[in-house]
Parts: structure tokens; sequence; C-alpha cells
């Protein structure tokens, strides 16, 4: 028996960097999973790559900026599967690279959007599956080490994941002792294999690999980390 046997976890950004390969540690852990991205060839993609009956993979296009939306997301799932047990937030992106005074503040307004208002909408939305999920219930997002040690060159970037982790924090905070947890795993940036692919030369060696990522969100879904709720799990340098 598998550590994930039986477990619907929807993964909001899936079709990104990272997103095939988490999908594919949790399926490979006996989990069925339901992705969901902007494009819908990603998600034929991912589904295509992860080689399991639509029993077992949904991947639908939802706009996550509208809160009915990602709401008629979760009721689609709870429909066809039963249940959603968990949700791990993938949805990324990235601004910066000048000064604070300098950096337009239309960055903010991108970053707010997809790296705030995504959390926001999402564990809204699933709240009452993960709490009825009970010890299996699972929230986890992935978060950048700049959320805790900003730097001036990335302002914009650094406020908004340092929003994202305080919001998942608080939500870690309304699920009671032995129940539903939510989680954070913190890296310094992603290894991805199209960026190995592009530059075959390059060392990275600050970035975390996504294979080792996907294990790690494995972990914090499985039954390992049930006594692990509103932590940090850091896969940094330092």
């Amino acid at each position: 028996m598998s550590e994930l046997d039986g477990r619907v976890i929807a993964i909001a950004g899936v079709g990104g960097g990272l997103g095939p390969l988490v999908a594919a540690e949790l399926v490979r852990a006996g989990a069925t999973v339901a992705g969901t991205d902007r494009d819908q060839a990603a998600l034929d993609g991912v589904g295509a790559d992860l080689g399991v009956g639509e029993e077992r993979w949904d991947g639908r296009v939802v706009d996550l900026l509208d809160e009915d939306a990602v709401a008629a997301w979760c009721e689609a799932l709870v429909s066809r599967f039963g249940r959603v047990d968990g949700l791990v937030h993938l949805v990324g992106g990235w601004r910066g690279g000048q000064p604070l005074h300098e950096e337009p503040l239309a960055d903010w307004e991108l970053l707010h959007d997809l790296l705030i208002r995504t959390v926001q909408h999402t564990t809204r939305a699933f709240h009452g599956q993960i709490e009825a999920a009970g010890a299996r219930g699972r929230f986890v997002l992935v978060s950048a080490k700049q959320a805790q040690a900003p730097s001036n060159t990335n302002a914009a970037y650094a406020a908004a994941k340092a929003a994202a982790e305080a919001w998942t924090l608080a939500y870690a905070d309304g699920f009671e002792p032995g129940g539903a947890t939510a989680n954070i795993v913190v890296v310094d940036a992603i290894l991805t294999p199209r960026m190995r692919e592009e530059s075959p030369g390059e060392d990275f060696p600050t970035f975390t690999p996504a294979e080792q990522l996907a294990e790690s969100i494995r972990f914090v879904c499985s039954d390992a980390a049930a006594k692990m709720n509103g932590q940090r799990l850091p896969l940094t340098m330092r």
C-alpha cells in the first residue's frame, strides 16, 4: 500500500516547471491528482505524461483570480471524486532586479495577484474539504527565502511571498490539533529539468532541484508529517 493511497489532492498551477514533477510524485505515492492551469495544452501534457486513467487525473482550466470560478472548481472535484483531501499551491511568478525606489509598482500589482490572491481564493474555496478530511487534510505552499530575508532589488517579490506565508500560517492556526495542516516549503530558487536542458554546463549551486522539492511536498502530504502544522520546511543552503 502506497502512502497516499485513496487521497485526492488538487494542484494549483500544475502546468509550470515544477507542477508535472509534483503531480507525478503524488501519483506514484497513490494519490488521485486534480490540476489546474491557464493553458489546456499544458494540462493535457501533464495528464499524458502521468500515464494514469481518468479515475486518477483531472485537469481543468480555471481562472484562479476569479473566486467564484475557484469555488466551482472545488465543487466539480467533489462531485467527481467525492472529496478533496489536500491542496498544493504552485502558482509562481517573479518581477524584480531593480532597487526598491526604482521598481515600477505595476510589478507589485502583478505579484499581488499571482502570489497572494490565488492563495486566498484557493484556501477559502477548499477550506471545507480540507478541514473535513481531518488528519489527512493538507495545504502546502511553496515559498522563497526572500520572504524572510528580503533584498532591496526584490522588494515586491519578497513582500508578496511574505504575505502569502502569513496567510498560510494564519490558515494553519484555524485547524484543530490532530486535524488538517497547512505548511510552507521554502527554497532559494527552483532548478527545473528545462533549465538543465537549456544550460547543461551550469552548476546552480543554490537552487533546489525540482525533483527534491516534489519529494518534500509528498512528505508533507503524507501521514509522516501529521504533527507538522504551521511550519516552514527549508530546502535552502542556509
